[in-house]
């Protein structure tokens, strides 16, 4: 179960997840104390790691719009973010799957900030509102990428697979 902790709407561009300003920093290790700069108390939650591990970004449509910039979800990524949203740019989408965030497309998606939202495969469930929303799932091999935890993660796993069948 997660709890939502921001709720957004349509085109949330990847400078206002992760502002120009702070792009002489690209580890991702310190990408997330940048995570939404410009909105002080999600920011501070971050920084001062509040929001636990596991909490949602409810969003409405082409969220990460804007730009190719990895940063966007790594900063998500790092405090364990799920991102819940009606749809996203396709290259975020792409990124964030590279870097194992969890993005979860879900066309109808209603929450309010406090509210505890549960995600199956099919469905998200608002726990505080008893609202089911169906959720589109990702392609079967990008979620696999996500599973493993990142790009880097699942070819090591096939890396290793391979290797052991070979042996």
């Amino acid at each position: 179960m997660s709890r939502v902790v921001l709720v957004l709407g349509d085109d949330v561009s990847t400078d206002a997840i992760f502002p120009g300003r702070f792009m002489a920093t690209v580890l991702p290790a310190e990408t997330p104390q940048f995570a939404f700069a410009d909105l002080a108390d999600f920011n501070k939650g971050v920084r001062d790691k509040t929001i636990t591990p596991g909490s949602a970004i409810v969003a409405g449509h082409n969220f990460g719009c804007g730009s190719s910039r990895e940063q966007a979800a790594s900063c998500l990524k790092g405090p364990d973010l799920t991102i819940v949203a009606r749809g996203f740019a396709r290259i975020f989408l792409q990124n964030a799957s590279n870097l194992g965030l969890r993005t979860i497309i879900c066309p109808e998606i209603e929450a309010s900030e406090g509210d505890e939202i549960e995600a199956t495969a099919d469905e998200i469930v608002n726990v505080t509102t008893g609202r089911r929303c169906r959720v589109l799932p990702l392609p079967s091999a990008r979620q696999a990428i996500v599973d493993a935890g990142g790009l880097v993660a699942y070819a090591r796993e096939l890396l290793i697979a391979e290797r052991t069948v070979t042996l």
